[in-house]
């Protein structure tokens, strides 16, 4: 470990000779050295003026290296970065780095220009740092001293809603998703509720640094340590296996034993749902909530639950998630369109059906007319629950009654098809994201592109222009007047509003989700990136990308190896977000990647999609029987238990 502090002056003749110790270890003869010797030396009277900064260990205080952020607005420059020989390759370079950028966005910088020595490429790279060929020219500044390369890099302050978000620092995330979906009773979602079991592993990214994660199911331990060298987290800890039967926490100090839930737990829990209950289980361990309440720091959850309430303190208003009803959103979207001001909006025409019968018989009216039906549950995720049924579909099942005999039971709403736009480059699916921070004040997020086949969400991309300029600004404008209202109804936290666009450059929205979501989970690992490594990136969540095999955890682990680095020559960045899907019969795996291009952020979801396949199916030739895949909660040491710190 090393911290930062700023050089002083009469270390000027130590520092220079740091430098040159650093610059011949690359091996350059005397000669050269010397040459070079006037440009990189530190006179006392410059450390100041050069922002230095130096890196020392944490043990013994002696210095490991520096850095110098040099130049006034609007281009700074990094005209140093060295490192003692030994402590290279130690992580010292990094933070130097790290701090660089942080310090150059707090003072108003809108460029960082390195001129590096060719050896360091590799380096300025891996830390996201743009070069030849791609570098962006800042500010007309003149070309490089020979022999040195010329990177760039765009200082970016933590965003603004991030910090109002959290308060701009680490949080604890409790991955309920299971619990949220089981108040609502959706008879779209099976009984197990499989799938939210896996998509609690999103509690990585609820805000974009965490301190401790509250997971349903068991994780991978290497998992975490993984994803946190990319974002840079440190010390997260994690609390997994706690509700659904697993091993929970290891008995020890002040540490209970031992998943069981006490009696009279909530309507959830008693429903039968293995890990609905999350909140009310670290209840149940009074030393684990008092551990996670002690630190002080926000509690996130995936969506507000009864149980959350009261885990967290606070009052539970089951009406402030009136708006999660897809009937009672539409309503307050056509409620909103009557003041007027959204001429870019269209609002699809919407009629409850409360029974089969009366849904049978709205459907067979419309495919009479040749007209396309959505036809929703009250309650869904991610397009569970939601049906595009065609005039020919209809057709084809031999009529409206055996299209629905197929939907889940319980009451639909009938809702008219929006056609979309004709070019298929154009993107259909849109979404509005914002949260109503404690005071009621809502924060714009930004838009983003969701991938959706049929109803079914997939994924979604957000970053610079990715919404089209036709609809960003009724975008953000109608997105903003949802959020108006929630804050007057009392909701407080993270939402969304879910568009599609017509082909006549409109958007209708279709549902507001009162929780975090796929596009959330990219918004916040953008604003991590952005902070790290620079302004402008893209990022995608794949929700779904198909194994060629079902993986045990070592193979996981050398697949997701194989993936960044891949993705790191390209370019681009590789997390896997869902790792526990690897396990399933059918496996898959959940990703985000991110690249400061389109062109490059494809690139690297086609080479994921390629790689994991490949790799999958070159493991099922080779994997023999006598060894089986293994779960994550399988896998676990007796005395790992479920808590890690990483």
């Amino acid at each position: 470990m090393v911290k930062l502090r700023a050089a002083r002056p009469g270390e000027a003749e130590e520092l220079t000779a740091l430098v040159l110790r650093s610059k011949a270890h690359w091996g350059y003869d005397a000669g050269f050295l010397a040459a070079c010797a006037p440009e990189l030396r530190i006179a006392a009277g410059e450390v100041a003026q050069r922002r230095i900064v130096v890196a020392e260990g944490a043990a013994d205080g002696r210095v490991l290296g520096l850095a110098s952020l040099e130049g006034g607005p609007p281009v700074a420059r990094l005209g140093l970065l060295f490192v003692e020989p030994e402590a290279i390759g130690r992580g010292v370079g990094r933070r130097l780095y790290r701090d660089a950028l942080r310090r150059a966005a707090a003072l108003g910088f809108r460029g960082l220009l390195i001129d590096a020595d060719p050896h360091a490429a590799g380096f300025y790279r891996a830390m996201g740092a743009l070069g030849p060929p791609d570098h962006r020219a800042a500010g007309g500044a003149p070309e490089p001293p020979a022999g040195l390369v010329r990177f760039e890099a765009v200082p970016a302050p933590p965003a603004a809603w991030a910090r109002a978000w959290t308060g701009g620092g680490p949080a604890v995330h409790v991955g309920n998703v299971a619990e949220y979906n089981a108040q609502f009773a959706d008879a779209s979602l099976d009984r197990e509720q499989r799938a939210a079991r896996h998509y609690a592993c999103l509690a990585a990214f609820y805000s974009p640094w965490p301190r401790a994660l509250v997971l349903p199911g068991a994780v991978p331990p290497g998992w975490i340590r993984r994803v946190g060298r990319v974002l840079e987290w440190e010390g997260v800890e994690v609390y997994d296996g706690l509700a659904e039967g697993g091993p929970g926490l290891p008995a020890g100090p002040g540490l209970p034993a031992g998943p069981g839930l006490p009696a009279g737990s909530g309507p959830a829990e008693r429903a039968g749902l293995p890990d609905a209950g999350l909140s009310d289980a670290v209840r149940a361990r009074p030393a684990l909530a008092g551990r996670l309440g002690g630190t002080g720091l926000p509690l996130v959850p995936w969506g507000l639950t009864a149980g959350f309430a009261r885990l967290a303190g606070r009052p539970w208003r089951p009406r402030e998630l009136r708006y999660e009803s897809k009937s009672a959103a539409h309503g307050l979207f056509g409620r909103i369109l009557a003041g007027g001001g959204h001429p870019g909006i269209l609002l699809p025409r919407q009629w409850p059906a409360p029974t089969r019968w009366a849904a049978a018989r709205l459907l067979a009216a419309r495919a009479r007319a040749g007209e396309g039906t959505v036809l929703k549950s009250e309650h869904g995720v991610g397009g569970s629950g939601t049906t595009v049924v065609s005039a020919e579909r209809v057709r084809a099942a031999g009529g409206a009654r055996a299209v629905l005999r197929a939907l889940p039971r319980g009451p639909l709403l009938v809702e008219e098809y929006v056609a979309g736009p004709a070019d298929p480059r154009e993107p259909r699916d849109l979404t509005y994201d914002g949260f109503v921070d404690g005071s009621g004040r809502v924060h714009e997020v930004g838009g983003a592109v969701m991938d959706v086949e049929g109803a079914g969400y997939r994924g979604a991309t957000v970053g610079p222009g990715v919404v089209p300029a036709w609809a960003r600004e009724p975008l953000l404008a109608f997105g903003g007047a949802v959020g108006r209202e929630l804050s007057a109804a009392g909701y407080r936290g993270w939402f969304d509003v879910d568009f599609v666009a017509d082909g006549a450059g409109r958007l209708a929205p279709t549902e507001a989700n009162l929780r975090l979501t796929g596009p959330s989970i990219a918004f916040m690992v953008a604003a991590r990136l952005d902070e790290l490594r620079g302004a402008g990136h893209f990022v995608r969540i794949a929700d779904r990308v198909e194994l060629g095999a079902r993986l045990p955890e070592a193979a996981l682990d050398e697949l997701c190896e194989v993936l960044e680095r891949g993705c790191a020559r390209l370019g681009a960045v590789f997390l896997p977000a869902i790792p526990t899907g690897a396990f399933e019969p059918a496996p898959w795996l959940g990703v985000l990647v991110a690249a400061y291009s389109r062109r490059v952020l494809d690139a690297a979801e086609a080479l994921v999609r390629a790689e994991a396949l490949a790799v999958g199916a070159a493991f099922a030739v080779g994997h023999r029987a006598e060894e089986p895949p293994r779960s994550p909660a399988s896998s676990k040491s007796n005395g790992e238990g479920g808590f890690r710190v990483r």
